[in-house]
């Protein structure tokens, strides 16, 4: 339930109303305001009324905002004057599932021992309802997304002669459509129609549900494809030969932009070798997190760090806000190409530095699979991080274990100069998940 991303789980199982009811009384006890949001599914309405009802029982007063992207919930915390503020959103993952993203008056996530001690006041049910004379109250706001374009549009000069497609994957995506219009771009839209069931393609932007998207970027000749998740945090494109661009190569191309002497940027251990590499020839130094929002976004309470990311499309650009923002980044991307020649052509210097391979297997014993494994590689290699995951460093590459914060499966990652050696740490990787998660199960 509670990963790298939140809290977040299927509908009915690990989340409901119950659920809500208690995060909202944690919340109503703790913070004066809280801005409370919602993507596209269906059972966001019926987890806000139970959310918004414990925060008010507990004496908090609510904004609520309605159907939004994630970064417009987040940067509107600060716009109204609220403590903290709530995202209900599945995010990525599948239609089923549905959860809770928290954001302080900073726009930053909440870090992990934040989010565990509200869980902990949240499960223990010790937060108690006011007299009915201090019962919290609830307002509407419905300007937030004018008010995040207007600052976008604050940001960037005319984009007048270039063209994108932006598939919004019936998702809460809407705003980076009207901006890059507002600005001069022509844009065309895929699956934007919100739709919680998401009839168009998964809400997870991947090589395979970005075809379509690379189909129609080839055939009508526009610079850009732009793809977001449910809730527009993530962002991952493909270049105007409609290829897609791996999350890797966009993050280098991200990285080397930010790049400033004397500042760093922030990378998760999952990212290929060659964004470090990119960074470091840009003059820059990079620091290693671990996956997911929250801790990017808590290393860069250094303001030395310019620039954070993660390959599965999260880019948070320090200098704006402490939240990804995937339309921010769709703007950044388009000014890029703008500028500076089309995206195949920019992102050729990074591609075939290195070989990179992932792969999710299913483990529902998923923690316990990486415990045992970690003691199973007691002294067989010397160089490991545990950062997040077992992260292995050998003399031709390296190859890393996690378990999901997100879903039930362990996610490896193997990276090396050569494809062959690529190969050989993938296929280890690969061996040591599934020969430990065949003995859990037995």
């Amino acid at each position: 339930m509670f990963g790298t991303g939140g809290i977040r789980g299927p509908v009915g199982d690990t989340i409901g109303t119950n659920l809500a009811i208690r995060l909202g009384r944690a919340l109503g006890s703790q913070a004066t305001t809280v801005v409370v949001g919602r993507d596209v599914r269906a059972s966001g309405r019926l987890l806000e009324r139970a959310l918004v009802a414990g925060i008010e029982e507990c004496g908090g007063a609510v904004v609520r905002v309605g159907v939004e992207s994630s970064p417009t919930i987040a940067r509107s915390i600060s716009w109204l004057g609220a403590d903290l503020g709530v995202a209900i959103t599945g995010s990525h993952n599948p239609a089923g599932d549905n959860g809770f993203k928290l954001w302080t008056a900073e726009s930053r996530a909440l870090t992990r021992n934040e989010y565990r001690s509200l869980v902990r006041r949240a499960n223990a049910g010790t937060a108690s309802p006011v007299p009915a004379d201090k019962i919290g109250s609830t307002s509407r706001h419905g300007s937030c997304r004018d008010h995040h374009r207007r600052q976008l549009r604050s940001i960037f000069d005319s984009m007048a002669g270039m063209s994108a497609v932006v598939d919004l994957g019936n998702g809460a995506g809407r705003l980076t459509a009207d901006v890059l219009d507002e600005l001069g771009c022509q844009v065309l839209t895929l699956n934007s129609h919100p739709d919680g069931t998401f009839p168009g393609r998964p809400p997870e932007p991947t090589a395979t549900t970005c075809e379509r998207l690379g189909r129609v970027v080839q055939s009508t000749d526009a610079d850009v494809g732009i793809a977001h998740d449910a809730d527009a945090d993530r962002m991952l494109a493909v270049d105007e030969t409609g290829a897609f661009i791996p999350g890797d190569v966009l993050f280098a191309l991200f990285a080397v932009e930010a790049a400033d002497a004397g500042r760093r940027v922030a990378l998760t251990v999952d990212t290929s070798s060659r964004v470090g590499r990119a960074v470091r020839t840009a003059g820059s130094e990079v620091v290693r997190t671990a996956v997911g929002e929250m801790a990017v976004a808590e290393a860069m309470d250094d303001s030395q760090i310019v620039f954070g990311g993660e390959p599965s499309g999260l880019w948070i650009w320090g200098d704006h806000t402490r939240c990804p923002d995937g339309h921010l980044a769709a703007c950044k991307l388009l000014a890029l190409v703008r500028d500076r020649g089309p995206l195949s052509e920019q992102c050729g210097q990074f591609r075939g530095q290195h070989t990179t391979r992932r792969a999710c297997l299913d483990a529902n014993a998923k923690y316990d699979a990486i415990d045992r494994i970690r003691r199973r590689l007691n002294g067989e290699y010397s160089r490991i991080d545990t950062t997040d995951g077992i992260r292995i460093e050998t003399d031709s590459g390296w190859f890393l274990l996690r378990a999901s914060g997100t879903e039930p499966v362990v996610r490896i990652t193997a990276d090396a100069p050569e494809p062959a050696a690529a190969d050989r740490l993938f296929e280890r990787a690969k061996e040591l998940v599934e020969s430990t998660t065949l003995a859990v199960s037995q």
